[in-house]
């Protein structure tokens, strides 16, 4: 569903203010929106998965381990689809909570696409680069938005998800580097449009959240502090809006209804976006490459 589409039907979260600005900016952050009893399951519902990665020695398809992982310190930089490894994640996605906040931006029919928890752990946690995330799950239209949940709340020493305001209305950048590796990461030759006054870093409270469109341009800073930054990130979009490719974080849930009706009839906007890799074989071959200081997606 399109902008102008979404637009007609009436907010339930948002104010009409927000909404606006996502649609302009790309982006619309809403401090301290998680009600705390969600944050206390949700925290529980980490704490299990950190303590089953103990007995991980390497990065496998579920967890992206961090330097000095270790089965006395367990490091996490990922947990990938998390409502498939604890149920208290998929209540919470697919709970008015997340799916009425969704709607307001992609429309009332709302679909899920995958979700990942970047855990982030502290002292050195390695960042993310700048890039945009339609290009590695392409659907028929822009409307998939990503929704941040700080479960914890983010410092600026701990590498907040940062922002180019409005890029989104800009062009979608190649993720593939010069030797045709595919690298979720926009070369550095491409950046000489993003100035500091377009910069906007986030950070909150615990369960301060963000709604991130699917084309703007955004990364994040190493986390340098003690304590890690867990982000969990459902992607949503409009339940006519269907993707053109396997996810890279494939889920049962993919294709979902969680709010609403399913779609009859598809949406397209025509404007171009380059396609990622043949994700059936799972995205970690891709990364097996030098000189990749990005993430697996």
């Amino acid at each position: 569903m399109k902008p102008q589409d979404v637009l007609k039907h009436p907010a339930t979260v948002l104010t009409e203010a927000q909404r606006h600005a996502f649609f302009a900016n790309g982006f619309v952050a809403l401090p301290n929106y998680v009600p705390e009893h969600w944050l206390v399951q949700l925290r529980a519902a980490m704490a299990e998965l950190l303590d089953r990665s103990r007995s991980k020695t390497e990065t496998d398809s579920i967890y992206v381990l961090e330097e000095g992982h270790s089965a006395d310190s367990p490091r996490l930089h990922r947990v990938a689809s998390p409502q498939d490894q604890h149920p208290i994640f998929w209540r919470f996605m697919a709970e008015p909570v997340m799916t009425d906040l969704a709607a307001d931006v992609v429309g009332p029919d709302v679909m899920f696409h995958h979700a990942k928890l970047n855990v982030k752990s502290g002292k050195g946690s390695r960042g993310f680069s700048w890039h945009q995330d339609i290009p590695a799950w392409p659907h028929t239209d822009f409307s998939p938005v990503t929704i941040g949940i700080y479960i914890d709340g983010c410092t600026d020493d701990q590498g907040p998800l940062t922002i180019a305001a409005g890029s989104h209305e800009g062009p979608l950048f190649s993720m593939y580097d010069d030797a045709g590796n595919y690298v979720v990461k926009i070369p550095d030759r491409d950046l000489g449009w993003l100035t500091e006054d377009r910069i906007r870093r986030i950070t909150g409270g615990p369960g301060t959240t963000l709604l991130l469109n699917c084309r703007t341009v955004h990364g994040s800073a190493p986390n340098k502090a003690e304590a890690a930054r867990p982000l969990l990130l459902p992607v949503y979009s409009s339940a006519d809006s269907f993707p053109y490719t396997p996810s890279p974080i494939p889920s049962p849930h993919q294709g979902d209804i969680v709010r609403g009706r399913p779609a009859r009839f598809a949406s397209f906007d025509t404007r171009p976006v380059e396609m990622p890799p043949d994700w059936r074989g799972g995205y970690k071959p891709v990364w097996a490459h030098k000189n990749n200081d990005a993430t697996p997606y």
